[in-house]
């Protein structure tokens, strides 16, 4: 078992087809053959393989984030998913924390995302932290998708990979991630 890594866009087909069979599975909505994510965010995907069949995908997806009077290299993970009956044996884990290893090789200052706050626990396990009070405002500026939205069960978790990406100006605030109309939240 191996983790492969892409630019989206670079996925080998008979990977692509698996990862957005998952997806679907996952997420019923239009299957789609090409790429899920705005090119801008310069997705970066992340496969776990065992002969030839996707375990575990995710993608990174990246943009510069304006917050507190600075700006930012963030990241954030996005369309996290094993396949089902291998769910539970750690190959998520090892995908999520991978990733969080692939962002600081990438120089992020830092990771932030939501997640279903059930969860909470599962991320926490692979190196991140729940950012208490911060809501990530996705969307655009224009048509605002924040995820302390009604009907939202989201939490926001962040890690923090260096010392200019201060946890305290994150906390118990609302974060203009705004990553775009096709991704709304990452």
């Amino acid at each position: 078992m191996r983790i492969e890594s892409y630019a989206e866009s670079a996925v080998p087909e008979n990977l692509r087809r698996q990862v957005h069979a998952l997806q679907n599975e996952a997420w019923p909505g239009d299957p789609t053959d090409g790429p899920v994510h705005d090119p801008a965010l310069r997705p970066l995907s992340m496969l776990l393989v065992d002969d030839g069949m996707v375990i575990a995908a995710l993608d990174i997806l990246r943009k510069e984030l304006r917050h507190a009077g600075d700006t930012f290299r963030a990241g954030g993970l996005s369309t996290v998913v094993t396949r089902p009956g291998l769910r539970g044996r750690g190959h998520g884990h090892r995908l999520v924390t991978a990733a969080r290893t692939a962002m600081i090789d990438q120089h992020l200052d830092l990771g932030l995302f939501t997640c279903d706050s059930a969860l909470l626990p599962f991320y926490e396990s692979a190196g991140w932290h729940h950012l208490p009070g911060a809501v990530l405002i996705g969307g655009t500026p224009g048509s605002p998708f924040p995820s302390d939205q009604p009907g939202f069960d989201k939490v926001t978790v962040a890690a923090f990979f260096t010392p200019r990406a201060d946890p305290a100006a994150f906390r118990e605030t609302r974060i203009a991630l705004y990553p775009g109309e096709i991704d709304k939240l990452w």
